[in-house]
């Protein structure tokens, strides 16, 4: 264990964080709900400093042939060095795979949007929901904070016109996604016997284990483990249950 971690674990087993929080306590949220001109649907969230865009684009293409009455959604994250000094320029490294997985799994498990409403003409035409995450600022809890970004940029896209079989992205209408209610995502960390919430990036670097959580209506509908240690059963059913009491709390937001 490095002196860090070391330092960190010494505050928990006191009962306290650097920054004073509880364990199950999250800083601040300011969600930034204001349209995009470059956007179909736009969100920015801060979590205390860490800051996330993120953008809904929609487009007209061909269904894939095992699905010919649905469109489809597709999530990607772009990790700038502005962000990050720990981010590198060039393709999607796995930090930035990881990020979309974690935050699609819990959009289309949840099965948030209706995939056959979005069909124009069975096996020819349909529509695509391309997620774009952008964080401005990595100051720990991307997880969260792009999960809730792309649930209220999805809630507030709006399709663009289409004329003689063509998107005008210059005019939108007032017509929005199908969507049902959509999830609410927490992540989880273990830190020897504790459970946290929204990490500073120390806590997340020292962290052994997380567990994301997305929740509709109190229930589970996707989770996605990551660090390098096993949870027990019994960790697990602590991390679901602390993971659900914290996304009445960012319902809210969205």
């Amino acid at each position: 264990m490095n002196e860090r971690k070391q330092h960190i674990m010494k505050f928990l087993d006191s009962g306290m964080r650097f920054d004073s929080r509880k364990t199950d306590e999250y800083r601040s949220i300011v969600v930034d709900e204001s349209p995009n001109k470059n956007a179909e649907g736009f969100a920015r969230v801060k979590i205390g400093e860490t800051d996330v865009m993120v953008g809904v684009k929609l487009a007209i293409d061909k269904p894939y042939p095992d699905k010919p009455n649905e469109g489809t959604m597709m999530v990607g994250a772009e990790l700038s060095p502005l962000a990050s000094p720990e981010f590198e320029s060039g393709p999607p490294g796995n930090e930035a795979v990881e990020l979309a997985r974690v935050v699609d799994r819990g959009i289309r498990e949840s099965n948030s949007i209706d995939q056959k409403k979005l069909c124009i003409e069975e096996g020819e035409k349909c529509w695509l929901v391309f997620v774009d995450i952008a964080p401005l600022n990595d100051d720990g809890n991307l997880f969260d904070a792009a999960a809730l970004a792309a649930a209220v940029a999805l809630k507030n896209a709006r399709f663009p016109k289409v004329e003689d079989g063509k998107v005008n992205y210059k005019e939108l209408t007032e017509k929005k996604l199908p969507l049902s209610k959509l999830p609410v995502s927490v992540t989880v960390h273990k830190l020897g016997n504790h459970l946290l919430v929204d990490p500073t990036p120390e806590e997340e670097e020292a962290a052994d284990a997380r567990l994301t959580v997305a929740v509709i209506d109190g229930k589970l509908c996707a989770m996605q483990k990551g660090g390098e240690e096993a949870i027990t059963t019994e960790e697990t059913e602590k991390m679901v249950d602390l993971a659900i009491r914290k996304s009445k709390e960012l319902l809210k937001y969205i």
